[in-house]
């Protein structure tokens, strides 16, 4: 047996100085009597009463000092280990140690605020596994993936740019490290956070995406730095600026193309650090969306606690110890007493919970809410959390707050109770629903004993809001935020119905609101599909389109008349006709290249309308059609850049 809290034992050394205290206290008492009486008047002035029952209670009141102060001391055994089990979900972070993350742009520097971002993703996320890979010139495992993130934050506080063997910056390494490492997880579902400044040596973006698909990953990629960035130090160099061949001084800023279209094509999402945005629930928001499983935590040792084989002879001796020195006319006023305190304790002490389900029940929805929010933070057991958690999305969601709904909802979904978690799903599919249709509409979707709309008022809502944008110009009215996030919600929101399918098969709720959703999802398609025509038939045609001229063809990709044939004299082979040097080439002059489906590879396609990035953006995020992704384009640097 040992102590938990030894140090209440020095207190027991002050038991016996109490008796001798108390003894020498009643004989110094009992002379100062024999010194004011005189002994043949004593029988007469002084009540003698039995002195024993006052040693007993001195006893009992010394044996309780002694049992409390072992009780306090927390007597326990050791009774073997436990390895907890934890619901969480796969994490990598890939860390940008390169010497651009040194630059002072930001303060203190890239790689320190890179590194506060981590430490806050540690704290926000304890359930989770986390593994860390750094990389430059190439990419390393610094720490495997693990529940322990007291580990992975001692790495994290040691690592710089020192630790690169190889200068540069090739993140292509550190995806397909990142895709090998949680592929032998066996999880399908995982996420990698990008934390760089977006200097690149090679790697292509196009076949980065394509590994993390077929892998099942998603990215978040935050960009560190600004535009017009900064000198790299040092310390090597003259002045501790970094120099080129060419003897100037190399600059590094902010290239967030190649983060911004990882995140996009993965289905993660992109921010920059230093914008104000929280990215900490960024993150949870999109790990929400994955898989979670059970794992082993750390390994515990279970100690069994014997403090209550004190604490109970304690109270006793204390209570018999009261008995004994209480005097008995006072016994029955002292017991009323207690008895009133007792019960006003208990009058005054109303059931939380009990109050709070009374409040959903009755319909003071906001009161509930805030009810079943204090007991989730007060509790430590993590069902009954998660139930509380519940309470507060159902209060929210039935008050029209979807956004605090939506938060419920996902914390609820970190029960180990399948029928707990099949609720959570459900409401988070209602609460991403509402919020898709109120970003649209500027009003909840009906429900109860309300009559849905039907597909006709759809319609006109979206052809309305459609017009407005078309009225506006692409200038100012040109937006389609509120389609991306309508898209969006509503996509999250049908996956979140198929897990409550999954946990509940014989709950038909799930599979109808999903139905619906579906339904929804594709006339939107259908509509902006519309749109999209009706804005090609309305736009003027440009010069040269249209039916082809004499001399042009006969539109089956003959010339005519020998025309566009090599002619002697002729320049380039091309009929006479001399191409101009800028055709097809960007506002820099260079031939900017495309990608199969006519856009940018470097961004989105400028001739872009509203309705075809809309349409774009619904193919990326449902579940009802994905098309291939378009391949990204390969950038050839100077291998001697290795900053």
């Amino acid at each position: 047996m040992s102590f938990q809290n030894p140090g209440w034992l020095v207190l027991l050394v002050l038991i016996p100085l109490l008796g001798v205290g108390a003894a020498l206290a009643v004989r110094m008492r009992q002379g100062q009597w024999k010194s004011f009486v005189a002994p043949r008047l004593r029988g007469a002035l002084l009540k003698r009463n039995n002195a024993l029952p006052r040693w007993i209670s001195l006893a009992f009141l010394l044996l309780a000092c002694v049992a409390g102060i072992l009780a306090l001391a927390r007597p326990s055994a050791q009774a073997g280990t436990k390895v907890e089990k934890t619901i969480g979900r796969n994490l990598i972070i890939a860390l940008d140690i390169s010497r651009s993350m040194r630059v002072a742009d930001v303060k203190p520097d890239r790689l320190t605020q890179a590194k506060v971002i981590i430490y806050e993703l540690l704290d926000a996320m304890p359930n989770d596994r986390i593994g860390m890979i750094g990389f430059a010139g190439n990419a390393y495992v610094y720490a495997p993936l693990t529940i322990d993130h007291s580990a992975v934050r001692e790495i994290v506080e040691q690592i710089d740019e020192r630790w690169a063997p190889l200068g540069g910056s090739d993140l292509g390494s550190a995806v397909e490290l990142a895709t090998e490492t949680l592929r032998k997880t066996g999880q399908k579902n995982n996420a990698l956070v990008i934390l760089s400044d977006g200097e690149e040596n090679t790697g292509d973006v196009g076949g980065m995406i394509s590994e993390a698909e077929r892998a099942g990953m998603r990215i978040v990629s935050i960009g560190l730095g600004t535009d017009d960035g900064g000198f790299v130090p040092n310390p090597d160099y003259p002045g501790g600026r970094m120099l080129d061949r060419s003897g100037r001084t190399v600059i590094s800023q902010l290239k967030a193309d190649n983060l911004r279209k990882l995140a996009e094509g993965t289905q993660g999402r992109f921010a920059l650090a230093g914008s104000g945005q929280d990215l900490t629930e960024l993150v949870k928001s999109v790990a929400a969306n994955l898989d979670a499983f059970e794992m082993d935590g750390r390994e515990r040792k279970i100690s069994v606690e014997f403090y209550q084989w004190f604490m109970l002879p304690a109270i006793v001796f204390l209570m018999a110890s009261i008995v004994l020195a209480t005097r008995w006319n006072g016994v029955r006023l002292a017991a009323m007493a207690l008895v009133g305190c007792g019960f006003a304790m208990q009058t005054a002490r109303a059931s939380e919970a009990s109050a709070a389900k009374s409040d959903l029940a009755s319909g003071r929805f906001e009161q509930a809410k805030s009810g079943y929010k204090q007991l989730a933070e007060k509790s430590r057991f993590g069902d009954r959390k998660t139930r509380y958690r519940l309470g507060e999305g159902t209060a929210a969601y039935r008050a029209g707050d979807f956004r605090d709904a939506r938060a419920a909802f996902s914390g609820a979904m970190l029960s180990d109770n399948p029928a707990v978690r099949a609720s959570a799903h459900i409401g988070l599919g209602n609460a991403l629903f509402q919020l898709g249709w109120k970003g649209l509409t500027g009003e909840d979707y009906p429900t109860g004993e309300s009559p849905p709309p039907d597909l006709d008022r759809f319609d006109s809502i979206v052809k309305d809001k459609l017009e407005k944008i078309r009225e506006a110009g692409p200038d100012e009215g040109g937006s389609v935020s509120v389609f991306e996030d309508l898209i969006t919600n509503w996509a999250d929101s049908v996956r979140h119905y198929n897990s409550a399918k999954d946990l509940t098969p014989g709950n038909p709720l799930p599979g109808r609101d999903r139905d619906m959703t579906v339904i929804y999802l594709k006339r939107l398609q259908e509509l902006l599909q519309e749109e999209e025509d009706l804005a090609k038939q309305s736009a003027p045609q440009q010069p040269g389109e249209g039916e082809p001229q004499e001399g042009e063809g006969d539109g089956d990709g003959k010339p005519k008349d020998g025309k566009g044939q090599g002619q002697p004299g002729d320049k380039d082979g091309e009929g006479g006709d001399q191409k101009d040097p800028k055709e097809g080439a960007g506002k820099d002059g260079k031939q900017q290249e495309k990608d199969k489906n006519g856009d940018n590879k470097d961004g989105d396609n400028p001739n872009e309308t509203p309705q075809e990035r809309a349409r774009r953006i619904l193919k990326e995020n449902a579940d009802l059609e994905k098309g291939p992704l378009s391949p990204g384009q390969r950038e050839f640097r100077d291998a001697e850049k290795d900053w």
